[in-house]
């Protein structure tokens, strides 16, 4: 995290080599949360990526064994914590997105306020597909993002999404050319970082009312998306796309929707 002012910060996500989303970093979001809720100053967070080519990848799916069962301030699983309470923060959000973001990636900046593409940018949830669903929020958040529809492709096809075409399904607030998207990005945060937090504060809570999904709801999706690595269809398709090159950088992952529609169903015996 950089404080590039008291009323703007900046995140930067950084999980060599292709961004996955990791235990380790469950836990780290909730502590940076609690970092933006004591921060009395602070108006606008813009998170971005160290990796031109994946933004925030999907979970680390060989390593949910590993996923932290303690629970946030609020009582409910850290992912969930984290993400309902930086909803909820009145601090206004800002996802920056370059290159690929896919799976938890794409659900966590659901859960922010607002969503810029660049023109490379590619956005999925992959886990029908590997017979999971997503359990991050996004069946709660596209629905009300993308309306009923195209939350279901979405979800479903667990196919890659340009940006331009996440712009057209509401999935992101614009897409603009990959070289003017930090100078778009940065404007209009330091715009709302110079106004007065009480009245940013209460924007968002007015419109917080009628927009966000319950921290209830997002646990059932959790809940049944932990269970469903016990699923048969799972335990196929796992092994079978860890074995073609999936968490490892290269083509498969680069090309993860293209893919995901012609992976072997692994051993059916």
């Amino acid at each position: 995290m950089t404080a590039e002012t008291k009323r703007l910060w900046r995140i930067t996500f950084d999980s060599p080599p292709i961004n996955l989303v990791s235990p380790e970093m469950l836990a780290e979001l909730p502590r940076l949360v609690d970092q933006m809720e004591a921060a009395p100053e602070l108006r606008v967070a813009v998170f971005e990526s160290a990796n031109a080519d994946y933004f925030l990848n999907h979970y680390d799916t060989s390593r949910v064994a590993e996923t932290p069962k303690e629970l946030g301030a609020s009582g409910y699983p850290l992912l969930i914590d984290a993400g309902t309470r930086l909803s909820r923060l009145p601090v206004v959000s800002m996802a920056k997105v370059r290159g690929r973001v896919r799976g938890v990636g794409s659900e966590l900046i659901q859960a922010m306020d607002m969503r810029f593409a660049s023109e490379r940018a590619l956005f999925c949830q992959p886990e029908t597909a590997n017979g999971n669903l997503p359990g991050g929020g996004g069946l709660e958040h596209l629905p009300l993002l993308l309306g009923r529809a195209r939350a279901l492709e979405v979800a479903l096809s667990s196919d890659d999404y340009p940006g331009e075409l996440a712009e057209r399904y509401g999935w992101v607030n614009r897409t603009v050319p990959d070289g003017e998207l930090d100078a778009f990005v940065d404007a209009l945060a330091r715009r709302i970082a110079s106004f007065d937090k009480e009245s940013i504060a209460a924007v968002k809570q007015q419109v917080n009312r009628y927009t966000l999904p319950s921290a209830e709801d997002l646990r059932s999706s959790y809940d049944i998306y932990m269970h469903s690595f016990g699923w048969p269809g799972s335990k196929r398709r796992l092994p079978a796309a860890l074995a073609a090159g999936r968490n490892q950088p290269g083509d498969y992952e680069m090309r993860l929707g293209y893919h995901l529609g012609r992976q072997p169903e692994g051993n059916t015996q």
